[in-house]
């Protein structure tokens, strides 16, 4: 199917509507190569996938047009990666590898094949990256699109590294950037032309995948994916584990300076970005020792009480992403 560079279908290509359920899904599904590790894909009632390590690490997420991602911004490819992209950051913050995708999808009957096909397209792109394959789904009618992902992880026999774990005396670390996507947001809500990387960065994230799994081999305490926003996320980790934590700005500087351009053009302090901004899925861990190649220390850990103190001190500033605000 042809397309323009919006992702817009010609008016000469059917809707989803006009091919049925099941055509839709043929086209979807047909020439994909899954990995190995995929036993049965798409074509029977449900897959099978195979559990080597004997569990099973499973999480999923949804994403609703208009509220996660807006078809005037994003392309339906990039909606389609980053519908992958964070679930399988979920996956590598448990420490465990990516191996399948099961994947649900609703839009209303009148939104073209070919849209649909360059969504599915950007969905494979991602989950190739990653070497894991999408199995199955379901495809429904809906008044806007709904993208929902259940994604599927193999621990190869290590323990999962939980929230709950990290200890005082240990050091905080990151792996990935911070801020980009927050960044990238209020450019394209401004309308702010320019900072092309920061606003590609809000549409698709680039998630640090291998490092979940080199953070375990390491013998990560806690971790957790920066989904909501460091302080926001850090949080979880204090209050499972029962721990401060203490992030230092100077550790940080870097990402500051590398959106204080967009920050001067959009009126805003970087800082909110850093510190607050989700969406980046980069990767935040407790060590008791020694960090892995591609982790840098941002912090420490310090008895409790459970909070967040950014250079000694509480942050009192936006601390991230809440689904019912």
């Amino acid at each position: 199917m042809r397309e323009d560079a919006s992702g817009e279908a010609s008016g000469e290509f059917p809707t989803l509507q006009q091919l049925g359920e099941f055509a839709v899904i043929d086209r979807l599904v047909a020439g994909r190569r899954q990995p190995p590790v995929v036993e049965l894909g798409p074509g029977d009632d449900a897959a099978v996938v195979a559990a080597r390590d004997g569990r099973v690490v499973m999480s999923t997420d949804m994403l609703v047009q208009d509220r996660h991602f807006r078809l005037d911004w994003s392309t339906p490819h990039d909606v389609g990666r980053k519908a992958i992209a964070q679930n399988a950051a979920d996956i590598a913050a448990m420490g465990a590898r990516c191996t399948a995708l099961v994947v649900s999808f609703g839009a209303p009957t009148d939104t073209p094949a070919a849209q649909v096909s360059a969504l599915v397209d950007g969905m494979w792109d991602e989950a190739d990256r990653i070497g894991a394959g999408i199995v199955g789904g379901d495809l429904v009618r809906c008044p806007q699109w709904v993208v929902s992902v259940t994604v599927l992880g193999d621990l190869e026999g290590r323990a999962p590294v939980r929230r709950s774990g990290a200890k005082p005396g240990s050091v905080v670390a990151v792996a990935g950037d911070l801020g980009r996507s927050a960044a990238g947001y209020e450019l394209w809500h401004n309308r702010i032309g320019g900072f092309d990387e920061l606003r590609r960065r809000h549409l698709v994230p680039e998630p640090p995948y291998r490092q979940g799994v080199a953070a375990a081999a390491a013998g990560a305490q806690a971790m957790i994916d920066i989904s909501d926003g460091l302080v926001a996320d850090l949080r979880h980790v204090a209050q499972a584990s029962a721990v401060g934590i203490d992030v230092s700005t100077a550790a940080l500087a870097h990402d500051r300076a590398a959106l204080a351009a967009a920050a001067g053009a959009v009126g805003a302090d970087p800082w909110r970005w850093v510190l607050g901004g989700g969406e980046d899925h980069a990767l935040v861990a407790c060590f008791g020792a020694a960090v892995p190649p591609g982790w840098r220390v941002i912090g420490r850990v310090v008895d409790g009480p459970a909070r967040v103190l950014i250079d000694g001190t509480e942050w009192g500033g936006y601390a991230g992403w809440q689904s019912f605000d």
